[in-house]
């Protein structure tokens, strides 16, 4: 049985984002995914629109010196917590 200790850290979710726009599958969907980076790295925004439906996954992330912070827009952190763990790349 998984623990919370073998879920993935919120720095290496959000590294697995590619910088900019790009097509992903979640949940037999799919969905544009940007992610911006400000601040010399210091925080990154990500942002998940599900092409032609209504799903949204809005969130930032700011590196502290205690760790990642993540701060869903109006949302719970467990649903983005969910689709950066859970998207894949579209091939193509």
């Amino acid at each position: 049985m998984p623990t919370d200790s073998d879920a993935p850290s919120l720095e290496s979710l959000v590294a697995r984002v590619p910088e900019g726009w790009t097509a992903v599958s979640y949940a037999g969907r799919r969905y544009g995914l940007t992610r911006k980076t400000h601040t010399d790295g210091r925080s990154v925004s990500v942002f998940a629109e599900e092409l032609g439906g209504p799903g949204v996954v809005s969130a930032n992330v700011f590196r502290l010196s205690r760790g990642a912070e993540l701060r869903p827009c109006e949302m719970p952190s467990a649903k983005v917590l969910d689709f950066l763990e859970g998207w894949l790349p579209l091939g193509g």
